[in-house]
């Protein structure tokens, strides 16, 4: 199991070799677990018991464990899941979870979370493409694009269906999918800062949900039967630079958006948040979410957000139309009508 692992570091690819190497680690890595868990169980013999347990398991299952390694963990995907572990368990403890700017804005706890948020989805999404294939993989990977930029994706399947037009209708969904992505990703950016800014965003955030969901159902059922047989993965698990770009972004409107708080009040925001949604509405409803948990008034706030997500919503049906095909604009059109609709109508509703 362990050697299934260590092999695509080290270069040998031999069946022979990752056989021997794989029983010998795999046989001593038991024996180390195995004391470990023994000397646990003087102190705490619930948790050993359960980690025994664990251990059978895995080793019960290397065969299947080795199988799935060899086939789907090469090089590029071991690399990118040892920098996501970094991220994850030796970075993020180390960043204090408090405000470091004088105006209360930037919590490096919380960009760092959501930077490997956004890069555990798109290694999963990664991950699903490779295995289901370029029919349901692509759509996949759309949704997982779309943690990192919905707008890029949206970019990205234009250019797609504008080389390949049978792929239009598939490219659209994978487009439309990307949209679901930016409202779960609200949902966890104001749960973060505000979680009761997002309790009055769910009906708003599960309408327009709902609403791209149907419109990439739709899209995808259009595809002919002998579409998107290819490959469609992409070439690493995900864009660490992507992820970081997008804490930057939210970082700098943070501290904007608390800047024009502060100097030209509370009816700025709306306005400012607006603009925000421009470049990227997860850092306008970062700001917004922000502004609620500091004590500021909640309608400004709540105004921003839909003023934020109906511009970035523009944007996107602007990039469809002016870098795609003419079936995969008119589809993310909408598609994105839709989903802004239901956005507005679950405000309204949660409004009364």
């Amino acid at each position: 199991m362990y050697k299934s692992l260590l092999l695509p570091l080290s270069g040998h690819d031999g069946d022979a070799d990752a056989l021997y190497v794989a029983t010998r680690l795999t046989t001593e890595a038991a024996w180390l677990l195995t004391f470990l868990i023994g000397a646990l169980a003087m102190r705490e013999a619930a948790v050993s018991a359960a980690l025994g347990v664990a251990l059978a398991i895995l080793l019960a299952a290397r065969e299947h464990l080795h199988r799935f390694s060899r086939h789907w963990i090469g090089h590029e995907e071991l690399r990118g899941l040892l920098l996501l572990a970094a991220c994850a368990f030796i970075v993020l403890p180390l960043l204090p979870d408090r405000a470091l700017d004088p105006w209360g804005a930037i919590n490096p706890h919380q960009l760092w979370t959501l930077a490997v948020g956004v890069m555990i989805v798109s290694a999963a999404g990664y991950l699903a493409t490779r295995v289901l294939g370029a029919r349901a993989g692509l759509p996949i990977a759309g949704l997982a694009g779309g943690f990192v930029s919905s707008t890029a994706t949206v970019a990205a399947m234009a250019e797609r269906a504008r080389i390949q037009p049978s792929l239009a209708p598939l490219a659209a969904s994978a487009a439309l999918m990307s949209n679901i992505a930016t409202v779960l990703q609200l949902a966890l950016v104001l749960g973060l800062f505000s979680p009761a800014l997002l309790a009055w965003a769910v009906p708003a955030l599960a309408g327009a949900g709902l609403g791209a969901l149907a419109a990439a159902w739709l899209a995808a059922r259009a595809v002919a039967p002998d579409a998107g047989t290819g490959e469609a993965a992409a070439e690493r698990p995900y864009d660490p630079l992507s992820a970081l770009r997008l804490s930057a972004l939210l970082a700098g409107v943070l501290i904007a958006a608390s800047l024009a708080r502060a100097w030209l009040g509370a009816e700025s925001l709306p306005w400012v948040l607006t603009l925000a949604g421009l470049a990227d509405v997860h850092a306008a409803a970062a700001a917004a979410a922000q502004t609620v948990a500091q004590g500021g008034p909640a309608g400004p706030a709540q105004y921003g957000l839909l003023g934020a997500f109906a511009v970035n919503g523009a944007v996107k049906c602007l990039v469809a139309v002016t870098r795609g095909s003419r079936d995969y604009a008119w589809r993310v059109a909408v598609g994105v009508a839709a989903m802004q609709v239901a956005f507005v109508l679950g405000a309204v509703l949660a409004s009364h």
